[in-house]
C-alpha cells in the first residue's frame, strides 16, 4: 500500500486508453478531422450530377427530359416527289462510295463493281437496305427503300450495269371513283 493508504493499482483502472501525447493526436484526428473529410465526400458525391433545384426554372424542362419517351414517332409527308438515284448518292452513299472507304466499290469503278453487278439488282438492294460488311443498314433513314434503289441502280449503272430504274407503284384509286368506274362502263 501506498503511504497515504491508497491503492496504486485503484489509480490505474481509472485511467483512460490513451497512455502518451502520439496517441492523444490520432485520437483528435480520427474524432475531427476524418469527419470533415467524410461530410466533403458526400457533400461531392451528392452535388456531383447536374441537378435542378426545386422551383428553379428549368425545373419542368429537367423533368421533362427525365421522363421522356424512348422512342419517337416521325411523320413525314408520304406525297412528296421521290429523290432521283443521283440525289439520294450525292446525299447518302458519296461519303464511302465517292472515296472507297472501308472497302465500298468506288462510283464508276466497273472492276471494283463487276463482282457485285452479276447478283443483280435484288440482291444489291438488299444489300443496301440490310446493310453489308463495313456499310451500314440504309433502310428507315432519310429516303424510302424505292429511293435508295434508284441510287443502287444509278451506281450500278455507272459501272456497267444496265438496271432498269425502280418506278414508283401506281396509285391506288379511292373507293369512290372505284365504284363509279363500273357503273360509268355500263
Amino acid at each position: 500500500m501506498s503511504a497515504n493508504g491508497q491503492d496504486s493499482s485503484h489509480e490505474e483502472a481509472h485511467t483512460g486508453p490513451i497512455k502518451n501525447p502520439s496517441q492523444v493526436l490520432y485520437a483528435s484526428l480520427a474524432a475531427f478531422v476524418l469527419p470533415v473529410f467524410v461530410i466533403i465526400g458526400l457533400v461531392y458525391y451528392v452535388t456531383s450530377e447536374n441537378k435542378p433545384q426545386a422551383g428553379s426554372v428549368n425545373a419542368e424542362k429537367a423533368v421533362a427530359e427525365r421522363i421522356q419517351k424512348v422512342g419517337v414517332v416521325e411523320i413525314r409527308d408520304a406525297n412528296r416527289p421521290l429523290k432521283a438515284g443521283e440525289e439520294v448518292y450525292k446525299a447518302q452513299c458519296s461519303a464511302c462510295h465517292a472515296t472507297g472507304a472501308a472497302g465500298a466499290p468506288k462510283f464508276q469503278d466497273a472492276a471494283a463493281w463487276a463482282p457485285r453487278i452479276p447478283l443483280g439488282y435484288e440482291a444489291l438492294l438488299n444489300s443496301s437496305l440490310k446493310g453489308k460488311n463495313a456499310m451500314g443498314p440504309q433502310g428507315g433513314g432519310d429516303f424510302s427503300d424505292l429511293e435508295i434503289g434508284r441510287a443502287v441502280v444509278y451506281m450500278a449503272n455507272a459501272a456497267g450495269a444496265k438496271f432498269e430504274e425502280p418506278k414508283a407503284p401506281a396509285a391506288v384509286p379511292d373507293a369512290a371513283a372505284a365504284a363509279s368506274a363500273p357503273a360509268a362502263a355500263k
